[in-house]
């Protein structure tokens, strides 16, 4: 059996199971090979109840004190009762597994193993499984791979058909044997077998080494192979300076940082230059991106050619509309707004405009792309936040030019050292100086102790006529756990809350019209508090909201707490960040302090990268920044770096890799199509 065949070849997989894997992207037995298990699940000690702590995965052992109790509510049965050990309590609750209450007695010892959380001073399993001794000693220190899945898939099919390729596939190994040598890298099979059912957790961490520095490597050579066409091409759209520019930045009512004039004559030399602008803005949130991009669209416009920006969301599009047409009403600039909800007659009549370039600048979401979307001059495309679209997106914007200059606009901060080496097809810039009306956030780390006055102080700030967030993190990877969270809390705080504040919730699984809905009205005001998961990470402008809390913050990584702490701080008034944790591991309290202590971005990425190092696998991924499957760019850095090293080395010795010994990598690399060459 071949790499690339279609996955109902491997014995037991069927069409509907084949169905079920097209729904993850998996058609090919070495699509399936590399879809990695997310984590391990590991059976460790028993843990006595005393010593229990909130968000680990314990084994207990413990009796129940009384029979447990059974209650509906939303149409859930919960059952929960109090257990104990010698050491102290825990309360046991599970839904809709009424069965439970026959099979669980009082008085008998049991091992439960469940996810820990704390609720009115007791510690909580929440669903834990109950084991038998001989099934916990079986499973004790071994490593159980845990797939991501969708609906009708298990974990077991996953790994039974990952276990049955793995004997029966003929993997070729394409990385040139000096490499493996250098950089101490296992075999390509060998690194796939171990990554899938790992002996040991060191055997597990030489097999991803190998994984994550392929992902690096060849992503470089695309990077490099990309950088070197951009190079040699002229620009089919030359610009000259525009007046209008001067114009623009004088009418403001503030003075752009030394920052941004920088930057800005950095884009200027770009456009003027004769070849293609490719420039990445790397710059914290709140740094006056906008602005840039709002500038570069007029020269665009005032040399003749279109505009279009695309961000992530339609609240957002429509936030940067406003204010690219107010900003640009004084040039006689045409500017149209095309999202997804966007009437079906008035994207005809954008198609229309745009084609027939009655309309100067387009700004919107995914709709920028859709093959209904022609546009007649289209020298400038920017993208905000980036790495929120796959790289397949992006291309198909450039794509609608011949050729266009390109602007990309990040708020995560990335280390200098790494972003040469991510964006090595683009140009960068830094924008690394807030405005000087801009007030420095005040942060505090608390624990639940002071949660009674953290909703004091927020029903304070609401009565002054501010507003809130407040952040729930899922609690695993379900968008049925992570919408029953939000939902629940926002209950709860309705009742703390008096009456005459509005709270409302947002969660991933709520209609995009639903969210649009929900965002406009916090932006307007009419919504006080808003309880989200992190989907208002990359949200709206409201400089109203001045308090950012975060619940069990400790789940978070730094870069994007810090993200959504740039949900606040936005405007005049004064704003604070609230994170709130009981984590009493030392290194985590450590890592929240550095947040603490700065709010500047870029300065908590390189600490949070040291703290967190190579040793830390399965930490939560903070960069959502490419679509590398195994390789995280904050904890895999070292490996970056070294990838990075080998893969210049190549196209040093073998520019189009032609040698007889790199022909498996040449492709492997043309396998990846254009999912690499962005």
């Amino acid at each position: 059996m071949e790499g690339k065949d279609r996955i109902c070849s491997i014995k037991g997989v069927g069409e509907k199971t084949e169905k079920l894997f097209a729904k993850l992207g998996i058609f090919t037995v070495e699509e399936l090979l590399e879809h990695y298990p997310r984590n391990y699940e590991t059976y460790g000690e028993i843990i006595p109840a005393a010593r229990l702590q909130p968000g680990e995965t314990a084994v207990v052992e413990v009796s129940l004190v009384a029979a447990l109790a059974v209650k509906k509510a939303r149409g859930l049965t919960i059952l929960s009762g109090r257990a104990r050990d010698t050491s102290g309590d825990v309360i046991l609750t599970w839904f809709n597994m009424p069965f439970l209450k026959n099979t669980i007695k009082p008085g008998t010892r049991y091992l439960f193993r469940g996810l820990v959380s704390r609720r009115n001073g007791n510690f909580v399993l929440e669903q834990p499984r109950l084991l038998t001794k001989e099934e916990y000693y079986n499973r004790k220190n071994l490593l159980q791979p845990v797939y991501p899945l969708t609906q009708g898939l298990t974990n077991h099919m996953v790994a039974k058909a990952a276990g049955q390729a793995l004997k029966e596939t003929k993997l070729e190994e394409y990385l040139p044997l000096e490499i493996r040598r250098e950089y101490g890298l296992a075999g390509r099979k060998e690194a796939l077998r171990e990554m899938h059912f790992p002996k040991n957790r060191s055997s597990m961490e030489e097999a991803r080494k190998r994984i994550v520095f392929d992902e690096f490597f060849l992503f470089s050579l695309a990077m490099g192979q990309l950088k070197r066409d951009k190079e040699k091409k002229k620009s089919c759209f030359p610009m000259k300076e525009a007046k209008e520019c001067r114009e623009l930045e004088h009418s403001l009512p503030y003075q752009l940082t030394r920052a941004q004039k920088k930057v800005w004559e950095e884009l200027q030399k770009d456009f003027l230059s004769g070849g293609v602008a490719n420039r990445l803005i790397q710059g914290d949130v709140g740094s006056g991106k906008t602005i840039l991009a709002v500038l570069a669209l007029l020269m665009a416009v005032k040399n003749g050619f279109q505009g279009a920006f695309m961000v992530p969301t339609e609240v957002l599009a429509r936030q940067h509309f406003e204010t690219v047409q107010r900003l640009l009403l004084p040039f006689s600039v045409h500017t149209a707004l095309l999202c997804g909800s966007t009437g079906a007659k008035e994207k005809r009549e954008i198609y229309a405009g745009l084609k027939s370039q009655e309309i100067d600048i387009v700004i919107g979401t995914h709709a920028l792309i859709q093959e209904k979307a022609e546009y007649c001059r289209l020298g400038l495309v920017i993208t905000d936040e980036q790495h929120r679209f796959g790289v397949r997106q992006r291309q198909l914007l450039a794509e609608k030019g011949e050729e266009p200059h390109i602007l990309v606009m990040s708020a995560t901060p990335i280390p200098r050292t790494l972003a040469i080496i991510l964006y090595g097809d683009l140009d960068l810039s830094v924008l690394d100086e807030l405005p000087s009306n801009r007030l420095p956030i005040k942060n505090c780390v608390v624990n639940e102790s002071y949660r009674p006055t953290a909703y004091r102080f927020i029903e304070k700030e609401v009565s002054k006529g501010r507003q809130a967030y407040i952040i729930c993190p899922m609690v695993e990877e379900s968008e049925e756990i992570e919408a029953e969270n939000v939902i629940d809390y926002t209950e709860q705080l309705r009742i703390v809350l008096p009456p005459y504040v509005v709270v409302e919730y947002l969660h991933g699984k709520m209609k995009a019209k639903e969210k649009n809905e929900i965002m406009e009205r916090f932006a307007s005001g009419r919504i006080q508090v808003l309880v989200s998961t992190t989907v208002v990470e990359v949200g709206v402008d409201v400089p109203n909201a001045t308090v950012m809390m975060v619940e069990n913050a400790e789940r978070f990584g730094l870069a994007q707490l810090h993200q959504l702490r740039g949900r606040v701080g936005r405007g005049k008034e004064q704003s604070y960040c609230i994170l709130m944790s009981n984590a009493e591991n030392k290194e985590t309290k450590k890592r929240l302090e550095i947040l603490n202590q700065s709010n500047d971005g870029f300065y908590i990425a390189g600490e949070d990268l040291k703290l967190r190092g190579p040793g830390d696998l399965f930490g939560l991924r903070q960069s959502g920044m490419l679509e590398f499957k195994a390789a995280d760019i904050f904890n895999d850095a070292w490996i970056l770096k070294e990838a990075a090293k080998a893969a210049k080395k190549i196209k040093e010795k073998d520019i189009g890799l032609i040698f007889k010994k790199h022909a498996g990598l040449r492709e492997k690399l043309w396998s990846y199509g254009t999912d690499l060459s962005l």
